[in-house]
């Protein structure tokens, strides 16, 4: 816990509410333009759920957020994230291990996934290229967009008319028939989207991972195409799909923001968890803690999801009614569990080759689309998945600082897992039963593994939301669906980071581009409050390309 500043009475030019990773790079940029900036955050360490906890002797769990890649290279490159200690060390691939007993490896090298896909499968090899160069063609058109804040298309405001014409100029540029691919491939399911290239089961369930991970939607459902361009979106090391372990664990990544932001003078307070925000007037003055201390501020900015920033720190007659009502319908639903293991070793996985790269990956034992959807539909049903799609790595293979010498850690992220368990709250025995059926699937593939296991932390959506603050355990703080993106995320007339009430702005994965370990949210969002200011905005000359 950090101990509250000694200048009482003190009114800060910026209070941020929440030290999760796009609090942090708001409070950052804040910061580096000048502004006297607090962040307070109810626990005892920063991060939210980017975080590496030490919950075991000798061991570092990344226990939420658990890998690399979304992290925008431009916020790494303006606040000097490598200075401050940050290393993203790439992996190789992984494996998808099938349940007749063989397995399909993916490579980070394009032409050896290509091989490895051939094993399976000759017409999809030659189907891979085609569906890499429509997926990146994707990514090309959408993430200029990430650091641009949407426009409001009912605006006749300079700015928002010209955002509109970049926004149509992009569309434009394309061909015909490329438009109507790129509206099918936003509002598509991505089992649809892979049926139009690939036919081996196996190959289609590995690129369908990336279309369910973190969201309450089946991989049948309509908008999942989406979803997995928005796991495409990062890099790591120049590398546009790539992704990575945090060395140190995905609170490195953390550190490194509050390294970064106490360099340009903030103030991270620490064990402050914020009641309510002060509102004077129409306008947000500051925040009053738990305990009814008032701490000052000439603005707020919120980390929060969009829930728990105006439901539960704002009184409902503060607020436009129509506004409430969207909030109160803008959907974050829990679809996802973790489970974290302490190892006393390796475990054996007899099926894969003994020199193959793929535990320096990620796994999955989810050999096909309908196994996926059986999955899915047990959450629909209220239950946690008696056949779960996990999405495993063992990163201390490549990062062995996170354990003991010869030990290592396991992250199992765990789709289906629901809010709620058939209507009522989870029981401490049903969380045990959840992870049960996680770890009796991993020993299906690994006869030594439950042997290996020295310690488990178990997060149903019930621990991720007491931790975190996630409402559900959403780990996107909103679903990515079509309908919640762009000048819709979080609501209509209200996607430009700012509330209802002045002085009050959104910087939390609820707002454009969406969740994920990006920051963008958390730049946009003070580039905004910099405008609103008139203050130069720092390290954002690129922000806003010249149309």
């Amino acid at each position: 816990m950090t101990p509250p500043p000694s200048s009482a009475g003190k009114t800060w030019d910026a209070i941020v509410v929440g030290a999760g990773h796009n609090g942090l790079v708001n409070a950052c940029y804040l910061a580096r333009a000048g502004l006297d900036v607090l962040v307070v955050e109810r626990n005892d360490w920063v991060g939210g759920a980017a975080t590496s906890r030490s919950l075991y002797p000798g061991f570092l769990y990344s226990n939420c957020s658990y890998v690399c890649s979304l992290l925008r290279p431009e916020i790494m490159r303006d606040l000097e994230l490598p200075k401050h200690g940050l290393q993203v060390v790439p992996y190789e691939g992984g494996v998808i291990l099938k349940q007749d007993g063989g397995y399909l490896g993916t490579f980070r090298d394009h032409d050896a996934h290509r091989r490895e896909i051939g094993r399976h499968s000759l017409r999809d090899a030659e189907a891979y290229d085609r569906y890499s160069a429509e997926v990146i063609r994707q990514c090309r058109f959408i993430r200029p967009f990430l650091l641009r804040t949407p426009p409001d298309p009912t605006s006749l405001k300079p700015r928002d008319v010209q955002e509109l014409l970049y926004l149509g100029r992009k569309f434009y540029d394309l061909t015909e028939t490329e438009m109507a691919d790129t509206v099918r491939f936003w509002t598509m399911s991505i089992a649809e989207f892979l049926d139009e290239f690939f036919e081996t089961d196996v190959v289609k369930a590995g690129f369908c991972i990336s279309g369910i991970i973190g969201t309450a939607l089946g991989p049948l459902s309509p908008g999942t195409a989406y979803v997995l361009l928005h796991h495409y979106m990062g890099d790591v090391d120049g590398a546009i799909g790539a992704w990575g372990f945090a060395r140190g664990g995905m609170g490195a990544i953390s550190e490194s923001l509050a390294s970064s932001f106490r360099a340009s003078g903030g103030t991270v307070r620490t064990g402050a968890s914020v009641d309510k925000v002060l509102v004077e007037n129409g306008r947000a003055t500051g925040v009053v803690l738990d305990g009814g201390e008032e701490i000052r501020g000439r603005l707020v900015v919120s980390n929060l999801d969009v829930k728990r920033t105006f439901l539960k720190l704002l009184e409902e007659p503060q607020l436009p009614a129509d506004f409430v009502k969207k909030v109160k319908n803008f959907k974050i639903r829990g679809s996802s569990g973790k489970v974290n293991i302490a190892l006393d070793g390796l475990p054996d996985f007899p099926a894969l080759p003994p020199s193959a790269p793929f535990l320096r990956g990620d796994m999955h034992f989810t050999d096909s689309v309908e196994r996926m959807e059986g999955a899915y539909d047990d959450w629909k049903a209220g239950r946690w998945s008696a056949d779960p799609f996990l999405d495993m790595m063992i990163p201390t293979t490549i990062d062995p600082t996170m354990a003991p010498p010869g030990k290592h850690f396991m992250s199992c992220f765990v789709q289906y897992c629901p809010p709620k368990v058939e209507g009522h709250d989870w029981t401490d025995a049903e969380r045990d039963g959840f992870a049960k059926t996680v770890v009796d699937q991993i020993a299906e593939y690994s006869p030594n593994f439950k042997d290996l296991i020295l310690h488990m932390e178990v997060r149903t959506p019930r621990e991720i939301e007491r931790e975190t603050g996630l409402t559900e355990g959403n780990i996107f703080q909103g679903e990515l669906t079509f309908d919640q993106l762009l000048f819709n995320r979080p609501v209509p007339g209200y996607a430009q980071y700012r509330a209802p009430i002045g002085g009050l702005y959104m910087c939390g994965s609820a707002t454009h581009p969406g969740g994920g370990v990006m920051g963008a949210p958390g730049r946009n969002a003070a580039a905004e409050v910099l405008r609103d200011l008139k203050k130069p905005a720092k390290d954002m000359s690129d922000a806003y390309p010249v149309l």
